[in-house]
């Protein structure tokens, strides 16, 4: 933990950064969630989504992100040039290909000459971002874009190798899914859980990404295909991690009384929250996802929320390897440590289940789409509170949990609770 080297009120504070707790500390981070000043409540009114696909030769990112900035657009009902008053798009440029990525956004998405902001980092962050502009008073209606291009990367696996540190971690080589790998290891010995009921979280997501029109990677599978698919690090399979997909996501935000002047269908954020682990793989606590813990404790705070088990109807979460979904739906305290592969083990994290787990088909299903990935949970738990899920809705659904992991190497995630309940 950071320790003030000046005291309060100084003209300038300063910290010493090079103290790190131990893990067995987090418990002092629980004591308290942010608290944020009620302004003003917050809802989603409109959604666009490109839908995923493994390749697009025929579009470029720009025409990807313009579908997207149109159909939100048009689901909302706003003019972006009179009706928007800022614009966040989520990027970083190692995906582009080239530096200062925010320069390319306004033309597609209709922001030329007004409030442009850039979060490098997953959507849902820049969703928080956005939350927390219209929060201030100063904003009444904000869009928020992420995208992916993952097809006209063709050295994914070198660029998630460049994020390791380079003295201490990238010298280690190989693929760097080896992480994922050993952090599976860990996770499984300290709970109940198993690799057959990993391998079932991919059977339930592909299965389930049949029925969504906007899926890359829908398929009928069995256990066995994903215990015998090719290795990649033990435990991990090929068919344990989730393949990469193109798509847009335009979101667009407003305040309580702009929502209500221009939707009969708004959909509230109740709670959102955000965390990081250490940049330190050595210094991380490797069988829990903290981050998530973090995050979700704020989000459900903010949310009135005291037993998500029972307050939440169904949950978007993460499950960019298989055993994610696993690990974050504990960390979510939709379920007990160690229980989350029971639950999916007798079906109650199915569509018709209990409760619903990842009902668009997961990353697993839809496909990895880089930073877009967590404003996709988004959408997908808009679309289930709105009743526009089509072939995968969820009977009556009212309050829905979105989360998401940045991947690996990070420990950065977020999560959002959604809900058709203004109060």
């Amino acid at each position: 933990m950071c320790r003030y080297l000046q005291a309060k009120g100084s003209p300038a504070l300063m910290y010493e950064s090079f103290i790190v707790f131990p893990p067995n500390n987090i418990e002092f981070f629980q004591k308290d969630a942010l608290e944020v000043k009620d302004v003003r409540d917050v809802a989603i009114i409109g959604v666009g989504c490109t839908g995923f696909k493994p390749i697009t030769p025929d579009v470029s990112y720009k025409e990807l992100m313009f579908e997207a900035a149109t159909r939100a657009y048009e689901d909302a009902g706003v003019n972006p040039r009179k009706d928007i008053d800022a614009f966040i798009t989520c990027a970083e440029d190692y995906w582009e290909g080239h530096s200062i990525f925010d320069e390319f956004v306004p033309d597609q998405i209709g922001a030329v000459l007004r409030h442009l902001f850039t979060v490098s980092s997953d959507g849902m962050i820049g969703l928080a971002t956005a939350y927390m502009l219209i929060k201030t008073g100063e904003f009444s209606t904000v869009v928020v874009e992420a995208h992916s291009k993952a097809s006209d990367v063709t050295t994914f696996t070198d660029i998630v190798q460049f994020a390791f540190d380079p003295i201490f971690n990238r010298p280690l080589g190989g693929h760097p899914y080896y992480m994922a790998g050993l952090e599976m290891t860990r996770y499984l010995h300290e709970t109940e859980n198993t690799r057959e009921h990993c391998a079932q979280v991919v059977v339930k997501n592909k299965k389930i990404a049949l029925s969504n029109p906007y899926a890359a990677h829908g398929a009928h599978i069995t256990i066995e295909d994903v215990l015998q698919s090719e290795p990649y690090a033990h435990p991990l399979n090929r068919l344990d991690i989730s393949a990469v997909a193109d798509g847009g996501i335009v979101i667009v935000l407003a305040s309580e009384n702009a929502a209500k002047k221009l939707t009969d269908k708004p959909v509230w954020i109740k709670g959102i929250g955000w965390n990081s682990d250490t940049s330190w793989p050595e210094s991380r606590e490797w069988g829990r996802a903290i981050y998530a813990e973090l995050a979700a404790d704020m989000a459900y705070k903010m949310a009135s929320i005291r037993n998500p088990r029972k307050e939440v109807d169904f949950a978007e979460i993460d499950d960019s390897f298989s055993y994610k979904e696993l690990q974050h739906l504990e960390a979510l305290k939709l379920c007990k440590r160690g229980e989350a592969g029971k639950l999916t083990e007798e079906g109650e994290t199915e569509i018709d289940g209990s409760l619903p787990v990842n009902a668009s088909g997961g990353l697993l299903g839809m496909g990895h789409a880089i930073e877009a990935s967590g404003l996709h949970r988004v959408c997908e738990t808009v679309l289930q509170l709105r009743s526009e899920a089509g072939k995968h809705q969820i009977h009556d659904a009212k309050t829905g949990v979105a989360q998401i992991w940045r991947g690996v190497p990070t420990a950065t995630g977020a999560v959002t609770v959604l809900s058709t309940e203004v109060k």
